[in-house]
């Protein structure tokens, strides 16, 4: 089987995973998705996260508490991690 995209996107239909992004992601607002995206684009460095943001690093905190709670998932799990960034990526940036 040869697939046409890299790594796990390559494994998974594009369909298929914009439904599982919707759905992952539907709690979130668009500035809680784009406070994700930063952060684990940042591996969860609330400085640099912030700085990218342009807003104190306490509110990427909040933020991303808030996220974590609307999900309902253990953010410091790097297999949660890799799924919501996996979701990101097949969502539009805000």
């Amino acid at each position: 089987v040869r697939h046409t995209e890299p790594g796990l996107a390559g494994l998974v239909g594009e369909a298929e995973a914009s439904a599982h992004a919707a759905a992952l992601l539907g709690p979130l607002s668009p500035t809680l998705r784009e406070t994700l995206r930063a952060w684990l684009a940042h591996h969860g460095s609330w400085d640099r996260s912030a700085a990218a943001l342009g807003v104190h690093r306490n509110t990427v905190r909040q933020r991303i508490a808030r996220a974590a709670a609307l999900l309902d998932r253990d953010l410091d799990d790097p297999d949660v991690r890799m799924e919501l960034w996996f979701a990101l990526t097949r969502t539009p940036q805000a």
